[in-house]
């Protein structure tokens, strides 16, 4: 994993994400251990190469470092907690689905007969936590070097992302993904639902509207999404408001109630009570910090 590492130290010259010149795959990096705290996932794959992170999720705690990875079939607001060795930055290559290229490895699949089963059953979590197998370690290495250039990236970058899929694909997690390149499982009308949330939750949205989405009734479609993401779609829609407030608040500086109004919200006094009880301290304090930080 050495040159892994030396790689994503390159490709990471700030804290936290930072983007490569191949739309999709970014590398994040973390110096120092952090506790418990809530933050919203997007859906891909994130593959460590140096620390650990535990993932809460409902009642269940993830467990992932360079043994293993996390993939997530849905985007999920989660809670995370780093865990870094003094001198040993935490390093991870975070890659987004593409849904083109996952579809397309998923009829080669079924073509050669080599799809697994699919029954909904089969599809029924948001978040996984795999094996590193020596094969796909070796490619994301590659494609780490190949990340280092840009004229490399533009041309073996997406052919390297479509191998790490391959493998995916014949990992634990594979049933589940290929629901997701599915059109009618109960994973690909959820998804379709939680795209729709994620892209218009400043919006009024109700639970039989998001059932309409996904083409289930509002009973089904409420116990799909709480098998599928550990919580209820009107707490999902909470959680990702104050995640997006917060980064508001931390990116751009902006004041309580233009978060609250952006974000959604028609009283800022409901809007900080429920920040201040999801991560902990008021969107005052969490835009003070911000501003320290910068200074």
């Amino acid at each position: 994993m050495t040159d892994l590492i030396d790689n994503l130290l390159a490709l990471a010259p700030n804290e936290g994400f930072n983007c490569t010149s191949l739309p999709g795959v970014g590398v994040f990096k973390a110096s120092e251990t952090s506790g418990r705290v809530p933050l919203c996932y997007n859906q891909g794959v994130i593959l460590m190469a140096q620390g650990q992170k535990r993932v809460y999720l409902g009642d269940q705690t993830y467990h992932y470092n360079p043994d293993n990875y996390l993939v997530l079939t849905l985007p999920l607001p989660a809670e995370c907690e780093t865990i870094v060795t003094q001198g040993e930055p935490l390093l991870s290559m975070v890659l987004d689905f593409d849904s083109a290229m996952l579809g397309e490895l998923v009829r080669l699949y079924d073509e050669h007969h080599m799809a697994p089963k699919t029954a909904d059953s089969d599809g029924n979590k948001g978040l996984f936590v795999s094996e590193y197998g020596d094969e796909l370690k070796c490619v994301v290495e590659r494609l780490s070097t190949c990340l280092r250039t840009p004229l490399h990236a533009a041309a073996l970058g997406k052919g390297l992302v479509r191998e790490i899929l391959f493998h995916l694909l014949q990992g634990p997690q594979a049933a589940s993904l290929f629901a997701l390149a599915s059109h009618n499982t109960h994973l690909a009308r959820l998804e379709r639902a939680i795209k729709y949330l994620n892209e218009h939750y400043q919006q009024k949205l109700d639970v039989e509207q998001l059932a309409q989405l996904a083409n289930m009734s509002p009973s089904s479609f409420h116990r799909n999404f709480r098998q599928m993401t550990s919580t209820s779609p009107i707490q999902y829609i909470k959680k990702i408001r104050l995640t997006r407030a917060r980064q508001l608040l931390t990116d751009q500086g902006i004041k309580v109630k233009q978060a609250a109004i952006q974000v959604g919200y028609d009283s800022p006094t409901q809007f900080s009570r429920e920040f201040k009880r999801y991560f902990g301290l008021s969107p005052q304090d969490c835009g003070r910090s911000a501003a320290q930080i910068s200074a």
